[in-house]
């Protein structure tokens, strides 16, 4: 079952400009985002979060923004705002701490040593597998360490394990100290998957193409889900068909795919995943994160790190040492969950509930889709950069502050990237600059734009359909102007 996308056979732009002609105006006007976001079935959701307001960001200059105003907050794809509900339930957490004492773990609406087990059902939704094939437990990279000491299983003839080149720091040095650990070295045995020369991202034929070409030497197939560096989406299911092919075991880090695209890990047949909470399903800074193990190794024997919570539950208390693992994921599970770690994510699960990942999707892709359009409408690069010179739009039409594009050489360009296929992307833009990009950071900050850079010369711009808004776009590519006239001059 392949990630849906509504539409796939038209571009986002197209359904845009047909909108903007129903409703009588055009897409770059304020009235057009106005109009969209008023028709949001989603739009109420935003009222489920706390967004922070420009006088409140340390690097807000109060000279340049409204104090009250809420900031522009396009950074879900690093931290995911507050959910309002996370409060209560820390209090009533910190209630049965301060009523119950130790009995908390057995006690309460929610006691203390099951505590988990009330986010699994839901994240399970979310991932596309069943709520046996999910645990929620430790940090990312833990449970990534755990997973492939089971699933990652080197011979001399297959030791190889396959990664995107420029993959998350935290999962290339892991792999490099798996390989390390079975006595291999990461020169021979870890195989980067590269673009083409001259290209940012990878294409799939060349990723399948790859994998049927070192199959026979590859043990692990560990992708990202979305590409944390450039946006990219990879066809999970293609790259998982391809690996199992060729006899591999097939994995995803889905830090940034996790409440962000729709997977399907249990239908793709994915051997095993892990994420983190804290991004897209605003779980807080540090989060409980997940693993998903697939049912068809649910008595998977072999090697593994294991603890007493991956004791089956009606026995882990006879504490005889005599271990009963349990099956599939919760096997895996080496400590008692945290409750305090649970609870901000059980409050975002909550607003998740109120929706689907289909239909958060389907805004997706219009609102990344309206930032891209607005981009390409006055930043477009031009096809030869030195020329400065590019199709902007009508100067009336241009968001306040960008410069005038019929001034020879005066306007600044913005390259996106990510791609433009809404199946191979997520919420996330990845944009480079023809100025410099520090200083269109640092401006968009005092202007009150909450993003984030990554070296060596990217701009990640992430609107979540959760909370973000089609203003929110509009009043982004309207400061983007703004910073980047301050930037060049």
């Amino acid at each position: 079952m392949a990630a849906a996308v509504p539409s796939e056979s038209r571009l986002p732009a197209d359904l845009l400009q047909e909108k903007a002609a129903v409703l009588g105006c055009r897409p770059e006007e304020q009235a057009f985002a106005v109009a969209m976001d008023t028709e949001d079935p989603l739009q109420g959701l935003r009222e489920d979060f706390f967004i922070p307001k420009m006088k409140d960001l340390p690097p807000t200059d109060p000279t340049l923004v409204c104090a009250d105003d809420d900031c522009v907050y396009l950074c879900g794809n690093s931290l995911g705002l507050q959910p309002k509900g996370v409060r209560k339930y820390l209090e009533q957490d910190l209630d049965y701490w301060a009523r119950y004492g130790v009995f908390g773990h057995f006690e309460g609406a929610r006691p203390w040593a099951l505590c988990d087990e009330y986010v699994i059902e839901q994240s399970a939704r979310i991932v596309g597998a069943r709520p046996e094939e999910v645990a929620c437990m430790n940090g990312l990279t833990v449970n990534l360490h755990l997973l492939l000491v089971s699933f990652y299983q080197p011979t001399a003839a297959r030791h190889k394990i396959l990664i995107e080149g420029k993959a998350f720091p935290s999962d290339h040095y892991a792999m490099e100290s798996q390989i390390r650990f079975h006595g291999y070295d990461p020169a021979t045995s870890l195989l980067l998957a590269e673009p083409r020369q001259g290209e940012q991202t990878l294409r799939t034929e060349d990723i399948v193409s790859l994998i049927e070409r070192e199959g026979e030497s590859i043990a692990l197939i560990a992708f990202s889900g979305v590409q944390y560096y450039t946006g990219q989406l990879f066809d999970m299911e293609r790259i998982t068909q391809a690996g199992h092919n060729k006899g591999c075991v097939v994995g995803f880090d889905l830090a940034h795919a996790v409440g962000n695209a729709e997977l399907h890990l249990h239908d793709w047949e994915v051997d095993f995943a892990c994420w983190c909470t804290y991004k897209y399903m605003n779980s807080g800074a540090g989060g409980l994160a997940g693993a998903f193990v697939h049912e068809k190794h649910a008595d998977r024997a072999g090697h593994r790190f294991v603890g007493w919570w991956g004791h089956q539950m009606n026995t882990r208390f006879r504490m005889d040492n005599k271990l009963e693992l349990s099956p599939g994921v919760n096997g895996f599970r080496v400590s008692n969950p945290p409750p305090l770690l649970v609870s901000p994510l059980l409050a975002s699960l909550d607003v998740f509930e109120k929706t689907t990942m289909a239909e958060l999707r389907k805004k997706s892709v219009l609102l990344t889709g309206y930032l891209e359009f607005l981009i390409k409408k006055f930043y477009t690069k031009p096809e030869n950069p030195a020329d400065g010179e590019a199709n902007a739009g009508e100067p009336n039409a241009r968001p306040a502050g960008e410069p005038n594009a019929g001034e020879p050489n005066a306007r600044p360009w913005v390259d996106i990237i990510t791609p433009s296929d809404p199946a191979q992307r997520g919420c996330q833009l990845s944009l480079m600059f023809s100025v410099p990009i520090t200083r269109v950071f640092t401006e968009l900050e005092r202007r009150g734009v909450v993003c984030d850079k990554r070296e060596p010369n990217v701009l990640r711009i992430a609107p979540t359909p959760l909370y973000n808004s089609f203003c929110d776009v509009h009043r982004f590519v309207s400061l983007l102007g703004q910073s980047l006239e301050a930037a060049q001059s």
